[in-house]
C-alpha cells in the first residue's frame, strides 16, 4: 500500500529549484517549477548516482552535477547525453506549508 510521506515545507524549495529528500534509504529530489508546481523524482542521476540536488534547474530541466545530463523532471524522460535511463517519478501534493510525495511499498 502506497503512503504519503512529509517531504519538505513548501518554503524550503525556490521557484525554479531543487532540494535533497532521503527516506528509508533511499535519495530523492523534489523541485519546484517556475509556475509554483511541485514534482518528486529518483534523487540520483541514472548515469553515474550523482546526487540531483547538487545540480542545476532551468525550467522544467535538471542537469546533473557529474556530466551535464538532462532529465525533464516532470516526466523523468532522459532529454541529454551521456543519460539514456529515465528517472522514477513520484505522485505530490501540497498540505498546508508541507510539499508530500506518495511512496510504494
Amino acid at each position: 500500500m502506497a503512503e504519503w510521506i512529509q517531504a519538505c515545507g513548501v518554503d524550503d524549495i525556490d521557484t525554479e529549484d531543487v532540494v535533497r529528500f532521503d527516506h528509508g534509504g533511499r535519495t530523492y529530489a523534489i523541485y519546484r517549477s517556475p509556475d509554483d508546481k511541485f514534482y518528486a523524482t529518483d534523487g540520483l542521476c541514472t548515469h553515474e548516482l550523482a546526487h540531483l540536488a547538487d545540480g542545476f534547474v532551468m525550467d522544467s530541466i535538471i542537469e546533473c552535477p557529474k556530466h551535464n545530463g538532462r532529465f525533464d523532471y516532470r516526466t523523468g524522460a532522459a532529454e541529454g547525453a551521456p543519460v539514456c535511463v529515465n528517472l522514477n517519478t513520484y505522485p505530490v501534493r501540497v498540505d498546508g506549508d508541507h510539499v508530500l510525495i506518495e511512496l510504494g511499498p
